[in-house]
């Protein structure tokens, strides 16, 4: 490829609305161009990274077993209502009509139509274990899409579902699934944790999230550096910090506390540690209207910690759902505004759960339901009931390990994968199943397996840039090599030794583009500097007098003259060691 036959517009200065590196990055390098909020076109450069992607992900599916097909973009709606989702998904859910006025979705996923697939193809337990997968585009309306591919609203997914027919069998082809990303992201050449994780919307029983590691990450990844312990932070037990609670030391005492809402300007006004305050948060559970009777919920965590929202979702009497208290529903209650909410003397109708760490604590500071006032000296047993217990609230970097070993730590990523177990949470609701060795109908057990394509080049560019550009690995770069020919249109010697040194590499299997322009070497450097390409070659008069030319690597930018005798071996030796 010549790059004078290529299209190739870069810009000086990223959009506006472009807030994060690899948003900014894929359209200065003219990689993607925004025809509406969260959709973009891919142009040639970015179509190219998005195909190698492809191209590995499909390697290894295929390696571990699945077959491809292609299910629709637009899914029927009576499927969605057989699972219940077409209520349940939300507003990001895009709902259709058709001229007829039959109801559609633009799909989010495909876990109804695959499922739907194989009760009609699945009869016997001949025909099990399988897996389908499928590479394609979908469609979520984000509310605020943003950070371009990182959430857009259209974006390419690879699919992945398996059936088999027990539970044993289903985790065993969970495990190669496992496997089969790991190879992948490893090929990608990109640095990533497998963590657990919350199930989420999807639903099952067991889930694991790839990320790749980046300052810019939305999800926190709770690890140990001396373990292979890893999870969400939406998934981590956060352990009890108080081993014993210690006996009560202090009177309670009702103290003023103006203008103190928050934990923190308590503590500064009692000159007491944040880690001695409680925070207070209510929750209800019910209906909205004012006439019916909602259960009221006061959580409590340390305030220096805060609530997990995931963790709070599976308690029980949350399962079905829960929202904030609203201000009638707390001034019914507690008599007071937000801010100076606490668990003393409170009736029975509200229900009290505290955090594992709060439990243990003693001589604490909590609010004492009155506008300005806090109580110091709190002790549980003393001045109010023992609580409910449970694990609620973010592990801190700090934290012991739950599993004995080490502190954990904390570091930021972006989910680029995602496994799940699902079970029978798919092929239960719409009765795919299968007759069994007696001739028994059974269900099917599922997994299912995403991987987001276009996200992945995305996080690849959050974790790979510089004040240049994208450095990309060396898997996913538009091109391997560039030879940039200075002056080609002047001089015939250019020309000979870039055209020699171009169909040598594209011999060699080398993706290589010829850059042809008739522009300045500034210019030319920093057009593929901020795409990318891992391999600079410069081809000019100077070093050709000499009988050299000049290869410089985009990371790093270590550069080496050699003898265009040995370039091409040359060449090759730093791909290889990319």
């Amino acid at each position: 490829m010549y790059a004078s036959h290529y299209h190739i517009n870069t810009l000086k200065e990223a959009p506006a609305e472009a807030e994060v590196a690899s948003h900014q990055l894929m359209t200065r390098a003219g990689m993607i161009r925004r025809v509406a909020g969260g959709i973009y076109t891919y142009m040639p450069l970015g179509l190219k990274v998005l195909r190698k992607i492809e191209h590995i992900v499909r390697e290894e599916m295929d390696r571990a077993g699945a077959l491809e097909l292609l299910m629709p973009v637009v899914q029927p709606a009576e499927l969605w209502q057989e699972t219940g989702r077409w209520n349940e998904y939300g507003a990001e859910l895009l709902r259709i009509k058709d001229r007829h006025q039959r109801d559609f979705v633009l799909q989010p996923t495909s876990e109804e139509v695959v499922t739907d697939i194989v009760r009609n193809e699945i009869q016997s337990w001949r025909q099990l274990p399988v897996n389908f997968y499928h590479i394609q585009t979908k469609f979520r309306d984000e509310r605020r899409p943003r950070f371009g591919l990182m959430r857009g609203r259209e974006f390419t997914m690879k699919d992945a579902y398996s059936f088999d027919r027990n539970e044993e069998e289903a985790q065993k082809s969970y495990d190669i699934m496992y496997a089969a990303y790991t190879r992948i992201f490893e090929r990608l050449g990109l640095t990533f944790r497998a963590v657990a994780a919350d199930t989420g919307s999807i639903g099952g029983s067991r889930s694991h999230e790839f990320q790749v590691i980046a300052d810019t990450g939305e999800d926190e990844i709770v690890y140990n550096p001396d373990s292979d312990f890893a999870a969400n932070i939406e998934l981590a037990t956060a352990p009890c910090l108080i081993a014993e609670r210690a006996a009560p030391a202090a009177q309670l005492e009702k103290v003023a506390t103006p203008d103190a809402t928050k934990c923190e300007w308590v503590a500064e006004q009692l000159n007491r540690p944040l880690s001695d305050t409680v925070k207070a948060v209510v929750l209800a559970t019910g209906p909205t209207d004012a006439h019916a009777h909602a259960q009221v919920w006061l959580l409590l965590v340390r305030g220096d910690h805060e609530l997990n929202e995931v963790k709070v979702g599976k308690l029980p009497g949350f399962e079905a759902g829960y929202r904030l208290a609203t201000e009638a529903e707390i001034q019914t209650h507690f008599g007071c505004i937000p801010g100076y909410l606490g668990p003393v003397e409170l009736s029975d109708e509200v229900k009290i759960i505290a955090d594992t760490t709060v439990a243990n604590m003693s001589d604490f500071i909590c609010g004492a339901n009155e506008a300005g006032y806090h109580y110091v000296g709190v002790n549980w047993g003393r001045d109010l009931a023992e609580p409910t217990v449970a694990d609620l609230r973010n592990v801190v970097a700090g934290d012991p390990d739950p599993q004995g070993v080490g502190q954990l730590a904390i570091q930021r990523g972006i989910e680029v994968g995602h496994v799940f177990f699902l079970g029978d949470t798919y092929s239960k609701k719409l009765q795919a199943t299968y007759l069994d060795k007696d001739g028994k109908p059974q269900l099917i057990q599922m997994g299912c397996y995403g991987i987001g394509v276009s996200r992945i080049a995305a996080a690849a560019i959050e974790q790979n840039h510089d004040s240049k550009g994208i450095i990309w690995p060396k898997a996913l770069a538009p091109f391997e090599v560039v030879i940039c020919a200075l002056n080609w249109s002047k001089s015939a010697e250019v020309q000979k030794a870039a055209t020699d040194l171009y169909h040598q590499l594209k011999a060699q299997g080398v993706d290589v583009i010829l850059d042809d322009r008739d522009v300045r070497p500034g210019v030319m450097f920093a057009d593929w500097e901020l795409i990318g390409v891992p391999v600079r070659v410069t081809v000019g008069d100077r070093g050709l007098k000499e009988g050299i030319i000049e290869i410089q690597q985009r990371r790093g930018g270590d550069t080496e003259k050699v003898t265009t005798a040995s370039a091409l071996a040359h060449i090759q030796q730093s791909l290889e060691h990319l």
